[in-house]
């Protein structure tokens, strides 16, 4: 007897498909969508410099800290106009690549 396949609903852009899909694609992590209130570090490294504090107000495009990686010294800017909630950093601190380095206020 020979075995049905078994395919699955692919949804894009409000269309849906019958597919097959691939282990590789079965297995992938899902997307998760940018939370424009917390920021994540790009790199890791360690932190050398805080230039705010819990409940500063602060402009786009001000220096929020100095993250030092591979020798160099990476100043990190404010991507949005708000109030820093909270830091979840210290200086001397080690950091990872996508830790939640602050987060503003909603």
């Amino acid at each position: 007897m020979e075995e049905k396949e078994k395919y699955k609903i692919l949804v894009i852009d409000d269309v849906k498909y019958q597919t097959r899909l691939t282990k590789k694609f079965e297995k992938r992590k899902s997307y998760i969508p940018v939370d424009l209130n917390k920021l994540i570090s790009f790199i890791s490294g360690t932190v050398s410099k805080l230039s705010v504090s819990k409940g500063s107000k602060i402009n786009k495009g001000e220096e929020l800290l100095i993250l030092e990686a591979m020798k160099m010294k990476n100043r990190i800017l404010s991507p949005k106009t708000g109030k820093i909630k909270s830091i979840n950093v210290e200086i001397g601190q080690r950091i990872a690549k996508n830790d939640v380095i602050l987060e503003f206020e909603k």
